[in-house]
C-alpha cells in the first residue's frame, strides 16, 4: 500500500543504519540528501547517483530567482513560503552570500516597447537600465519578498556540506532501473546500489523509470538563457527584471527575465518550447534563433549588456520537468514500498528544493511530513 504524508509508515522502524539511494544529482536530489543525511544521523547512509555531473541540467541553468508569495492562492503556497525561508536559513548555516550568492533583491515589472523608439526615461529606473526601449516599471518584489541564488553554486554548496559534514557518498552513473523488491538501483554499467530506500529525483528523465512511466508522465519544457559579464558589475544593482516584450508591432509577447549576480554576471532568460529531452543532459544546446534574441532583448534594457560590450559567459538551454496538473510529484510511490519520487517542479524548482527535501526526508524518516502537508503533491493523485 502507498503512503502520504498523513500515513504513517513503517520506517522509522527499519534497522539501521537504512540504505538509502537518491536517484538525480540536481538541486531536488542534493537537498533531500542533505535533510535525510542531516535529520537522519547515524540512522541513515546516503547516497546520491548522478549520471553526469552535479547540477549539470536546469539546475545548473536556472536563474535561481526566490519569491516569498508569488505562489499564494495555488496549491504550492505553503511549500513556497516554507522553502524560501528555509532558503534564508541555509544560507546563514552554509555561509550562502559568500558561497553561493545569496541575497535580497528589488524586483520590477518591465515592459520594452515594440519599436525600441526613444520614451520619456522613468525615475524609478537604476541608472544601468538605461535601454531607449525601457517603459513604465512597476515594483512586483521587495527585499522581504525576493531573493536570488547561483543555482549551480547553490547546489554544489549544499552537496559539499552533505558530504563533508555527513558523509554523504556520490556515485556517478546511469540509472537503469529501481528493483524495489530487489536489490536497489541497478546501473547501465552493470552496477548495483544496494538500497532500503530509493528516492528518484531525475528531473523530466524521471518517467524514463517504468516504474514513474506506468504512473504518470513528467514532460520538458525548453528553456534558454544566456549569461553575461559586463564590463563594470559594479555599476549594476540587485534589480531583477520581468520582462514584456514583443519584437515587432502586433507580433507574439514574450517575458524574458533578467538576474543580476553578486558574481558580476547578469542571466537572462526566457523562450521556452516543449520538447523531448536528449538522453544525457550534456546533449542539451540551445537554438540559435532564440539565443540571439535574448542577445538583442539584453540591449535593448542596458547599454552595459549590449553584443560587444558585454563579455558572453554562457549560451545554454535546460528542460523543466511539467507534468500534466502542473503540480510536483512528491512521496511514495504507489504499489512500490520505500520507493520515493520528488520532480515535476517546473519553474519553481531552485525555490522548492529545500522544502521539498526537507519535507520528503521527514516522510521518509519519520512516516510524517512536518515542514509541509504533501497530499496535495502525492503520486496516488494519478490512479485517481
Amino acid at each position: 500500500m502507498a503512503t502520504d504524508s498523513s500515513t504513517a509508515t513503517n520506517g522509522s522502524n527499519t534497522a539501521s543504519p537504512r540504505r538509502i539511494v537518491i536517484c538525480g544529482g540536481g538541486v531536488i536530489g542534493v537537498c533531500t540528501a542533505y535533510f535525510l543525511a542531516s535529520k537522519g544521523s547515524t540512522r541513515v547512509s546516503v547516497t546520491v547517483v548522478e549520471r553526469s555531473s552535479i547540477a549539470c541540467a536546469a539546475s545548473g541553468k536556472a536563474g535561481g530567482f526566490l519569491a516569498l508569495d508569488w505562489c499564494d492562492g495555488t496549491p504550492i503556497a505553503d511549500l513556497a513560503r516554507a522553502s524560501f525561508l528555509l532558503h534564508r536559513s541555509l544560507a546563514d548555516l552554509l555561509d550562502g552570500p559568500s558561497v553561493y550568492g545569496y541575497r535580497a533583491l528589488t524586483t520590477l515589472s518591465l515592459p520594452l516597447s515594440a519599436s525600441g523608439a526613444a520614451t520619456s526615461r522613468a525615475p524609478a529606473l537604476p541608472s544601468w537600465i538605461d535601454g531607449s526601449a525601457v517603459a513604465r516599471p512597476r515594483t512586483i518584489g521587495t527585499l522581504e519578498t525576493t531573493a536570488q541564488v547561483h543555482p549551480q553554486l547553490f547546489t554544489r554548496a549544499v552537496l559539499s556540506s552533505a558530504t563533508a559534514d555527513y558523509g554523504v557518498q556520490v556515485v556517478f552513473g546511469e540509472v537503469q532501473n529501481v528493483e524495489v523488491e530487489g536489490t536497489g538501483v541497478r546501473l547501465r554499467d552493470g552496477r548495483i546500489l544496494p538500497a532500503d530506500v530509493v528516492v528518484i529525483a531525475l528531473g523530466p528523465w524521471s518517467s524514463r523509470l517504468q516504474i514513474i512511466s506506468d504512473l504518470f508522465h513528467v514532460s520538458g519544457l525548453k528553456a534558454h538563457s544566456i549569461v553575461l559579464r559586463p564590463q563594470d558589475p559594479a555599476v549594476i544593482s540587485p534589480h531583477a527584471l520581468f520582462l514584456s516584450y514583443q519584437p515587432s508591432p502586433g507580433g507574439k509577447t514574450s517575458d524574458p527575465e533578467v538576474y543580476p549576480r553578486p558574481t558580476g554576471e547578469i542571466y537572462i532568460c526566457g523562450l521556452s518550447k516543449e520538447a523531448t529531452p536528449p538522453d544525457n543532459p550534456e546533449d542539451i544546446v540551445g537554438e540559435p534563433e532564440s539565443i540571439a534574441m535574448l542577445h538583442q532583448i539584453a540591449g535593448r534594457v542596458s547599454s552595459h549588456l549590449k553584443s560587444g560590450v558585454s563579455e558572453t559567459v554562457a549560451e545554454q538551454a535546460c528542460f523543466l520537468p511539467c507534468t500534466v496538473d502542473s503540480l510536483p510529484v512528491i512521496g511514495e510511490i504507489p504499489g512500490a514500498k520505500n520507493c520515493y519520487v520528488a520532480t515535476g517542479h517546473s519553474c519553481w524548482g531552485i525555490l522548492n528544493a529545500p522544502a521539498t527535501g526537507a519535507a520528503l526526508a521527514e516522510l521518509i524518516l519519520e512516516g510524517r511530513s512536518a515542514t509541509v502537508n504533501l497530499d496535495p503533491f502525492s503520486p496516488a493523485r494519478f490512479l485517481r
